[in-house]
């Protein structure tokens, strides 16, 4: 039983990062289905890779460069999964009309100018987000956001159908997803996504949740509305809008508490 669920999540960690498994760690279509469980768990490692590197790097340099070195280990670490899924969304819902036009350009590899300009724009804001927040409160809000925005991600698998259902095995990447998860295994990614919601306040902790559930429930009905379902590129694209959501919601937290402080010491 034990050693089933530590399979199953290196087989989260293997599909989601770069970071090696042991050997005798099984791989198949069904134990990747049920791994999704374990989605947040992987953003804990991610958040922890972009905490450390921020810390060290802190040491020597500025602030700005710490968080830019930050961003560029989890995207390492994570081998540009997400932000590579968010491009593909960006090309294929802003090139395309019709549900199997959307479909094609997202499985297109090649990226065009909605995508790198949705990158782009994306990176920009969570490094701006995560700036102006201040320097001893962006490891709390890493440790917050990655795993909650895979959480938000993974309710997508629960809650709508595989888009690509219907098209060839060899050209729906994200096929093994397919799987709707269970409400077992949904309580389980909750539990390890909302977890490090106890490292903020009552207040962070209710704005970012509500932030999160919005993105979260927009990009749902969006996706249903326009494909029928999700992709393996739409889970992608979800988690990058949850991360900012969370940066965003911390953000504006903060700033209401530095107010609130300010007007009582007047």
């Amino acid at each position: 039983m034990i050693r089933r669920e530590i399979e199953l999540f290196f087989n989260a960690l293997r599909f989601f990062t770069r970071m090696p498994v042991p050997r005798w760690v099984g791989h198949s279509t069904e134990l990747l289905n049920h791994s999704a469980r374990y989605f947040p768990l992987v953003g804990w490692l991610v958040a922890l890779v972009g905490a450390a590197v921020f810390l060290v790097a802190g040491l020597a340099l500025p602030v700005s460069l710490a968080i830019l070195l930050s961003m560029a280990a989890t995207i390492r670490f994570t081998g540009a999964f997400h932000e590579d899924g968010f491009g593909d969304v960006c090309d294929g819902f802003g090139g395309g009309w019709e549900r199997a036009q959307i479909l094609s350009i997202m499985k297109d590899s090649r990226i065009g100018a909605y995508g790198a300009i949705g990158v782009v724009l994306m990176l920009i804001a969570k490094f701006l987000a995560l700036l102006e927040m201040g320097e001893e409160l962006v490891p709390i809000a890493l440790l917050a956001a990655h795993p909650l925005s895979r959480f938000a991600s993974t309710t997508l698998i629960y809650a709508l159908d595989y888009a690509r259902e219907d098209q060839p095995d060899e050209i729906a990447r994200a096929k093994p997803l397919a799987h709707r998860l269970s409400a077992g295994e949904l309580a389980c990614a909750g539990l390890l996504g909302c977890a490090p919601l106890l490292l903020l306040t009552g207040l962070e902790a209710i704005g970012v949740v509500v932030m999160v559930v919005m993105v979260t429930l927009w990009a749902a009905r969006y996706f249903r509305r326009r494909i029928g379902g999700y992709t393996g590129d739409c889970l992608g694209a979800t988690q990058q809008l949850a991360e900012l959501a969370v940066y965003l919601a911390l953000n504006f937290s903060w700033l209401m508490t530095e107010a609130e402080d300010l007007s009582n010491s007047i």
